[in-house]
């Protein structure tokens, strides 16, 4: 018999396993958009938040996060969206950080301080490592990312904006 923490673990699992359309290298886990699953009664809850409240991938991750666990069983799933607590790149996970590195993203670093921020952050070249960097567009491929210029080997690269 599967105890309702076990059939929320495995829940969980699968739910973790699906991944954000708009960068394919990251599961929902990673992004740390996926805040709660439980089950009750059969019934599959899951509570995501996005990474911004306008984000056009909710709709897809909702989708795939219904497909993903009736595949695996879970007859029931409602998948809810939250923006309180809003989300922030705090929540990325350091395996998410080293992906989003290696498929040519810069990832955001540090933690995003309170109040007003009146300094020009450097921004680290996901390709060459440099930090001579300028930023060529504050929305890059998606709004949740802005679009740099290396200055040292000249190629462009998105780089998570910090929320």
């Amino acid at each position: 018999m599967v105890t309702r923490a076990g059939a929320a673990r495995r829940a969980w699992e699968i739910a973790a396993t699906v991944c954000d359309p708009e960068v394919p290298v990251l599961t929902i886990e990673d992004l740390g958009i996926l805040r709660d699953v439980t089950v009750e009664r059969g019934r599959v809850a899951v509570t995501i938040t996005p990474t911004y409240s306008g984000c056009p991938a909710m709709a897809t991750i909702r989708d795939d996060l219904t497909l993903a666990l009736t595949a695996a069983g879970f007859d029931e799933v409602d998948v809810r969206t939250t923006l309180v607590p809003a989300w922030t790149t705090d929540w990325m996970s350091e395996d998410g950080r080293r992906k989003l590195t290696a498929y040519g993203i810069a990832p955001p670093t540090g933690v995003r301080p309170a109040g007003p921020l009146r300094i020009a952050l450097a921004v680290r070249c996901p390709r060459c490592g440099s930090l001579d960097t300028r930023e060529v567009s504050r929305f890059g491929s998606t709004s949740c990312k802005a679009l740099y210029e290396c200055r040292a080997c000249l190629e462009p690269f998105d780089s998570f904006k910090v929320h």
